[in-house]
């Protein structure tokens, strides 16, 4: 099951509380307080890992809290610190404070450690109240509540090239072809229910990274079909592939290309902007090439490279590949951010 949103609650440790104490040993003249400070509340950190790749883990565990810390005792005994906690999420994780909104960490390498929420402090014992002209102090501080926070959990998926088209335009099976992904295809609309991620190898041991979304349709920004929940794995990539089936008859390659495009910029501005390949695929059922012309001239006009494929044939499918990993890989990595530690 792919899970790539949750809610969840976050509870850090409450800080111990000070002592009230004197001491009454003997050999001890005059005695005077003894209490100790109360033990620091755990706290929650999250931590990006390669091993887990859904939220699967927090659908049915939703609440986490780290340890109290032990109160303060008697002969100036600090307590315990409370034991603190760490979260594994996938690589791509987004963290939100569910109230306000705010982004409180961004994931985007693996060993990433935030703190998202911080213990209590620990209250101080009577000990520490006492001066030169207040020797027997019966203060003492009772410690701090430790953070609570609802969080949301967002997964991104981490690709380098975003495939986008119809549903049925063969993306799955691009996919299937150039990389060791092995998606369900059939003959039927809405076959992928869930993003796919393929790694692509070149000749020369250098590889990228594919993911498979799926597919769009009309008014998908309202909520029809599978909707564009999805399309938030594709944000991060370099490159988008947008497929248009040839071999539909029934329908127009050029009003479906730009039907996606409403749909992509209904979601976001920045997915319209970025580097795109426009991909004419199954031509090995297409009836006529009179039904590409018309889709080369726009993808022409537009400055968008274009290609004719066919994934069960084969052709074409190199050029494509190396074209991708062109735009993909000459382009300069930028550096990750390092996630900011919640304050």
């Amino acid at each position: 099951m792919f899970i790539d949103d949750v809610r969840i609650l976050v509870t850090a440790g409450d800080g111990g509380n000070g002592c009230l104490a004197f001491r009454r040993e003997k050999f001890v003249p005059r005695g005077g307080p003894s209490g100790g400070d109360g033990g620091r509340g755990g706290d929650i950190y999250m931590e990006s890992s390669q091993h887990y790749n859904t939220l699967l883990h927090f659908r049915f565990n939703p609440e986490h809290k780290a340890q109290r810390g032990r109160h303060g005792e008697g002969s100036d005994c600090h307590g315990h610190n409370g034991k603190s906690i760490t979260l594994p999420v996938p690589v791509g994780t987004v963290v939100y404070d569910d109230d306000s909104g705010e982004v409180l960490a961004d994931f985007t390498a693996p060993g990433q450690i935030v703190r998202v929420a911080r213990g209590g402090r620990g209250g101080r014992g009577n000990a520490r109240f006492k001066t030169s002209t207040h020797q027997a102090p019966t203060e003492h501080e009772d410690g701090k509540p430790g953070d609570e926070k609802h969080l949301r959990l967002e997964l991104k998926l981490l690709a380098d090239v975003g495939l986008v088209g119809f549903p049925n335009a063969g993306k799955s099976t691009l996919i299937s072809r150039i990389s060791a992904a092995r998606p369900k295809i059939a003959a039927y609309p809405f076959t992928t229910l869930e993003p796919n991620l393929g790694v692509v190898q070149m000749p020369d041991y250098r590889s990228y990274v594919v993911a498979d979304i799926p597919g769009l349709i009309e008014g998908a920004h309202e909520g029809h079909g599978l909707g564009i929940q999805f399309l938030k794995h594709i944000e991060r990539t370099r490159l988008l592939l947008h497929l248009v089936d040839m071999s539909d008859t029934m329908r127009d390659p050029v009003e479906d290309f730009q039907v996606i495009m409403r749909e992509l910029e209904s979601f976001s501005d920045e997915l319209v902007k970025k580097p795109m390949l426009v991909v004419a695929t199954k031509l090995d059922t297409a009836p006529a090439s009179e039904r590409i012309e018309p889709l080369r001239e726009l993808a022409a006009g537009l400055g968008l490279p274009f290609f004719e494929i066919s994934s069960a044939s084969g052709q074409g499918i190199e050029a494509l590949k190396h074209a991708m990993a062109a735009r993909v890989l000459t382009a300069e990595a930028e550096p990750a951010a390092e996630p900011a530690e919640v304050k």
